[in-house]
């Protein structure tokens, strides 16, 4: 009798159990919204690291040995063209000077007078063409001479921004010794490194005499207010990343971008007849993104996609959608494969329009 009554509550379990699971499922089994991928031409957003750098940033040395006699400029300081910015001790280089001074002097003098007895012919040609060159060679040293006193001065080459001193005032310099760096910021080249397949795709959906527009995201997350442009692409790629690195130009009128700072570059790229689906519409096993196709009869089935660009809220499908396809749109946690459900449509353009605000 015990065992007879036992079954018995266990077939009222399972009976209550199946009713339980039927309800559930015939909730599930509701009225979904449902749409469709959108076919239309946009834009694809991609982001890069990048490196800022002067367009013209230089190391000042020593051409000369000596003592740093006087810094005439300050760290940080702007620079004009041509202006003096250190001096190295000239009074050794001051007295070569004064030699070749006098020897050219000797030698014009020693030249003169040859000539003129060259003229009464007192002196043959040649003892005339070996005092010209006396001259020539004497002027040559002047002016080497000259050259050295003048590297004693070392003035800027170009107008620019002035960086940290290696060298203080006082210092034994050598040849070739570093006192600073200088450099332009008027423009600014911006490098990034761009991905093989991305390159590819730059190249063939910009024309050729096209110009690629970029932006710069500084770091601290903001935008810097002028745009720049792609000017350049190096030759080769980089054989161990697959790179390959493109240089953006930015014009820099206020001085705040500074050589050596980072942040990202940010391109926009045209994606022609792109098919666009909603990013809540996908699911994701094993790394592979799926969604449910709703048929005819309102049973939907999970079908795997290949997703190309990523934009905000938005999945480029590259294949295993065509824009006739029904999705669904929400819900799909509550429902498996096989569901049977019924399909409230909604417009793909009132789909897309609507993430953004539900985003917010």
């Amino acid at each position: 009798m015990k065992n007879i009554l036992t079954m018995a509550g266990l077939l009222i379990l399972l009976y209550n159990s199946a009713c339980e699971s039927h309800k559930e499922h015939n909730e599930e089994a509701g009225q979904f919204p449902v749409t469709s991928p959108l076919k239309k031409d946009t834009l694809t957003t991609r982001n890069y690291v990048c490196q800022i750098h002067s367009v013209q940033h230089i190391e000042l040395r020593a051409l000369e040995k000596g003592y740093l006699e006087k810094i005439y400029v300050d760290e940080g300081q702007f620079i004009k063209k041509g202006q003096l910015m250190f001096q190295i001790m000239p009074r050794l280089y001051q007295a070569e000077m004064q030699k070749a001074e006098a020897e050219a002097n000797y030698a014009e003098i020693e030249y003169q007078n040859t000539k003129k007895l060259s003229e009464n012919n007192v002196v043959a040609p040649n003892e005339l063409a070996l005092a010209k060159a006396k001259l020539d060679k004497a002027k040559a040293e002047l002016a080497l001479a000259q050259v050295h006193l003048d590297f004693t001065q070392i003035r800027a080459p170009f107008d620019g921004i002035m960086d940290k001193f290696h060298v203080r005032e006082g210092s034994l310099l050598e040849e070739g010794e570093l006192l600073t760096t200088l450099s332009d910021n008027h423009e600014m080249w911006v490098y990034f490194n761009v991905p093989e397949a991305e390159y590819l795709d730059y190249r063939s959906n910009i024309k050729r005499d096209s110009v690629i527009e970029v932006r710069l995201l500084l770091a601290n997350n903001k935008f810097f207010e002028y745009p720049g442009k792609v000017t350049a692409i190096e030759a080769d790629f980089n054989n161990e990343t697959g790179n390959i690195a493109f240089r953006a130009t930015f014009q820099n009128p206020k001085g705040l971008l500074r050589h050596g700072e980072t942040g990202s570059v940010i391109v926009n790229s045209p994606l022609n007849n792109a098919l666009l689906i909603p990013q809540k519409a996908t699911f994701e096993i094993l790394a592979k993104k799926y969604v449910f196709i709703v048929g005819e009869d309102g049973v939907i089935h999970s079908k795997q996609i290949s997703v190309g660009a990523e934009l905000p809220h938005l999945f480029e499908v590259k294949s295993g959608l065509s824009a006739s396809d029904k999705i669904l749109l929400e819900g799909l946690r509550r429902v498996k494969d096989g569901d049977k459900i019924i399909p409230d449509f909604v417009e793909p353009q009132i789909a897309i329009s609507e993430l953004k605000l539900h985003a917010e």
